[in-house]
């Protein structure tokens, strides 16, 4: 078995901080718990806070100091979209909660083929880390408990600690020290008092004495992290729906100030996608009100995202997104914001092109139509469609743009094969024809009739009769027009004689 283990150092700070704006992400930042400092980001750091001290001394040291509440649940819910991100390569990932961070293992020894290779799998499971905006240590070992503690210690290692056979785990952990472990950390100061200060120095003590002395399970976390003992892991399952919610750090009233946190969002949905195999065709996003007097909470706002053609792309998703929220307009400022989406589109994703092709263009069309349509609206991105109808006015209709046009009904591809070809730059109104010696006039000069006639005879059912004999004919500068004579002037109202009715190109 080989074990990738993730260990992400900053998660609840990162977490914290994914929902500020970029400036008080500039600022230093600190997690607080029961009044005293737990997390800090490197600026603050650099003016003295440390982890442990009081909030007060927090404040003394850096006056511009940004201070967040502990959130397990929100780490939780960041925790869980790394592990979403990790489903997308193997099946069998699991969470080791044994230490204050957990860290996430993947069991990827079955799927090293298939992603060819140790090397590459690495670079594709960080390519998939990449957009929750996580720092992150990665180690690798024969043992899940192995790889967790060497991700954990080795962060001094630009690449992390692999380690590919027993031998070399166990050398790896001998310098590893105790507090690694978790009864090792409760037991800290009296085995440092003992000189017990890496796993090395428990090996060569009587296992007897140190388990009456500090119990079993610190030799129990010894043999497991060692492959001495077996350690059996309960997969996780991703659920059938995806929803999160995150509190914004401030109330927003503007589309800038929810797209911080809707990108963590789509972000987290998109992983959940990958661990599911699927692309996403719709999503919803919620905005959270301030209760109002009373306890009445406000219904949510809500912005709803469909897609022409299912996606898993983030970066063509977000930009849908920026485009609806700018568009969007809050009736009371938001507080939270959540995301939902109820299924995801189960097919297998295109094969990449080397040279364009037919559906690589329609894909451009598809995702130009969906930018305007986040942009106008879906009604104001339109297009001609045709109607089973023989009359040439009614014969196409507006419509929403649609990905894929909408079949059409048999009796129009009947029509269409047995007419005549037809202009397509219609007068919106038909223009009257002189008329001489029983042929039509055009600008004073007569046509010369080409082709024809083309009889139509529809719309009696809905009290628009038309009777027209249709022909294409040649203007004297030789441009080719498309008229009609009326063949029942009173039943249609259009007074007989002679139309323009289009122009051909």
């Amino acid at each position: 078995m080989l074990w990738v283990a993730v260990h992400l150092p900053a998660l609840s700070l990162e977490s914290f901080a994914s929902t500020l704006s970029p400036d008080e992400q500039a600022r230093p930042l600190a997690l607080i718990d029961a009044h005293r400092i737990t997390q800090v980001n490197a600026r603050a750091a650099a003016l003295g806070v440390q982890p442990g001290v009081k909030r007060a001394t927090a404040l003394a040291l850096a006056a511009d100091l940004l201070l967040g509440e502990t959130d397990a649940a929100r780490d939780a819910q960041a925790l869980q979209a790394v592990a979403f991100a990790a489903l997308a390569f193997t099946p069998s990932v699991c969470i080791d909660a044994t230490a204050a961070v957990p860290v996430v293992l993947l069991e990827v020894q079955a799927c090293l083929r298939y992603f060819g290779g140790f090397a590459r799998l690495l670079r594709r499971v960080q390519a998939a880390l990449r957009p929750l905006s996580h720092r992150w240590q990665i180690a690798s070992a024969p043992t899940a408990l192995g790889a967790a503690l060497l991700a954990r210690w080795r962060d001094d290692l630009a690449h992390g600690a692999h380690s590919s056979d027993r031998a070399a785990l166990c050398s790896l952990l001998d310098d590893a020290p105790v507090w690694l472990l978790g009864p090792g950390r409760e037991h800290w100061q009296a085995l440092q008092g003992m000189g017990l200060t890496r796993l090395s120095d428990l090996r060569h003590l009587p296992r007897a004495g140190l388990a009456r002395r500090f119990g079993p399970a610190l030799l129990a976390d010894l043999d497991r992290a060692r492959g001495d003992a077996p350690d059996p892991r309960e997969p996780i399952v991703p659920p059938e729906r995806f929803e999160q919610r995150i509190e914004l750090f401030a109330r927003a009233d503007s589309a800038e100030q929810l797209l911080g946190g809707a990108r963590v969002l789509l972000a987290r949905l998109l992983a959940w996608a990958g661990a599911r195999h699927g692309r996403v065709a719709h999503f919803t996003l919620l905005a959270h009100h301030e209760a109002r007097q009373r306890g009445a909470a406000l219904d949510p706002g809500m912005l709803h995202i469909t897609l022409a053609e299912p996606s898993a792309d983030f970066a063509h998703l977000l930009m849908l997104l920026t485009e609806r929220l700018a568009r969007w307009t809050l009736i009371e400022p938001a507080l939270e914001l959540s995301l939902c989406c109820e299924a995801l589109v189960h097919a297998a994703p295109h094969n990449a092109e080397l040279f364009a092709s037919h559906r690589s263009e329609r894909e451009g069309l598809t995702r130009l139509i969906e930018r305007l349509q986040a942009r106008l609206g879906s009604e104001g991105v339109q297009r001609l469609v045709r109607v089973a109808d023989h009359r040439p006015e009614r014969a196409v209709a507006w419509r929403p743009a649609q990905a894929v046009a909408p079949p059409q009904p048999a009796c129009a591809t009947r029509h269409e094969a047995t007419t005549l070809t037809r202009p397509l730059w219609l007068l919106g109104e038909p223009q009257p024809l002189a008329e001489r010696a029983s042929r039509p006039c055009l600008d004073g000069t007569p046509l010369q009739l080409l082709a024809g006639p083309e009889r139509i005879e529809s719309g009696w059912w809905d009290g628009a009769l038309a009777a027209r004999d249709y022909f294409i004919a040649s203007a004297a500068d030789g441009t080719l027009v498309w008229v009609y004579r009326a063949r029942l002037p009173l039943q249609a109202g259009e007074g007989g004689g002679w139309f323009l009715q289009g122009r051909f190109a």
